[in-house]
């Protein structure tokens, strides 16, 4: 197991350090948004260890080897059982503990996804520790910035837990754009006499999963996104945003939380404080009054730009751009032009 002491920006560590990152992937492809945990990992560590847990998930491990390069990674841990195919919690947390139990890790740290809450809290837990999520900035070994009170004020938060939990705001940290490499070492550890110690009659089991198949990019990850409020009026009105992503390319869909409330959308469109944080290069607020909620999801965006028909609106506060009138003439006209452009 690898670790080193180093100096980040004007903050030494006291002692040795180092870092484990946990994976989240479908056990054929590696979510994206690894790519910018593994960015907050490294300002830890110049050099990580990566947990890689599921069943048949060799394409996996084959493209963390392939992404990253061997003075990054140190070691990539791998289970592959099929009770880890659905990455299960109550399944899951007991590799990591494996893991974390064989080695002397300060920090553990993963994506801030739905996949990373629902893992982070549970095992911080086991070690007494408390997980500190959502951080968008590392000063230090113990020392890590969140936002709170809907991301209006950000608290500078000091640990002194012996391991630190942490999750990673994406839209915080760049996706790792460095050199590829090939990693060769790799260590598969066997889950089945872990499985088996478990008392199976109080695991959580899978009964079925429904995935919407679509041709649009994941919403966290998309350059644009256009987000329909409940001024859509309907979920047939929001065909109208799927034309005007289509038109401006690589762009998602997302909603207000008051549009998926009112069923326009589903829920994993959701943008805001308890739906999904983005930060794309454009982001098209439609039909959005622009309520603090909304704006902690949305607000960290490069280029914004509002069409609501109240000028009052506060989402206007925080536009770059602003069209006052009625989206229904907007949106379609916009939609045009856009293709008539290409």
């Amino acid at each position: 197991m690898f670790s080193f002491c180093k100096k980040i920006g004007t903050f030494t560590t006291k002692r040795c350090f180092s870092t484990l990152f946990i994976a989240e992937h479908n056990n054929q492809k590696l979510a994206s948004s690894n790519l910018n945990g593994i960015t907050a990992a490294l300002r830890l560590n110049e050099k990580i260890d990566v947990l890689v847990a599921g069943s048949q998930c060799s394409s996996v491990v084959e493209q963390v080897q392939k992404t990253f390069p061997a003075d990054k990674i140190n070691k990539i841990f791998v289970f592959d059982h099929p009770s880890l195919e659905h990455q299960i919690h109550d399944h899951l947390e007991h590799a990591v503990y494996k893991v974390i139990d064989d080695n002397s890790y300060s920090h553990v740290l993963m994506a801030s996804t739905t996949f990373g809450k629902d893992i982070l809290p549970r095992v911080a837990a086991q070690y007494d520790s408390q997980a500190i999520t959502d951080i968008t900035e590392i000063q230090g070994a113990d020392t890590f910035v969140r936002g709170t009170y809907a991301s209006n004020a950000l608290a500078v938060v000091k640990s002194s837990d012996k391991i630190k939990f942490l999750s990673a705001r994406t839209t915080n940290f760049d996706k790792y754009s460095g050199p590829e490499g090939n990693i060769s070492a790799v260590e598969k550890l066997d889950f089945e006499p872990i499985y088996k110690s478990l008392d199976q009659s109080k695991l959580t089991t899978f009964i079925k999963q429904e995935l919407v198949a679509g041709d649009k990019p994941e919403l966290t990850s998309a350059k644009n996104v256009v987000a329909g409020g409940r001024a859509m009026k309907s979920a047939e009105n929001f065909k109208l945003l799927d034309d005007l992503a289509n038109a401006l390319g690589n762009c998602a869909v997302g909603a207000s939380r008051a549009a998926v409330d009112a069923g326009y959308a589903p829920n994993d469109y959701q943008v805001g404080q308890t739906g999904k944080v983005v930060a794309p290069d454009l982001y098209f607020a439609i039909g959005i009054s622009g309520a603090i909620q909304h704006l902690a999801g949305m607000k960290d965006s490069k280029v914004i730009v509002a069409i609501n028909k109240d000028p009052e609106a506060a989402i206007f506060q925080v536009a770059n751009y602003g069209l006052v009138g009625d989206l229904f003439k907007i949106v379609p006209e916009l939609t045009e032009k856009l293709k008539a452009g290409k």
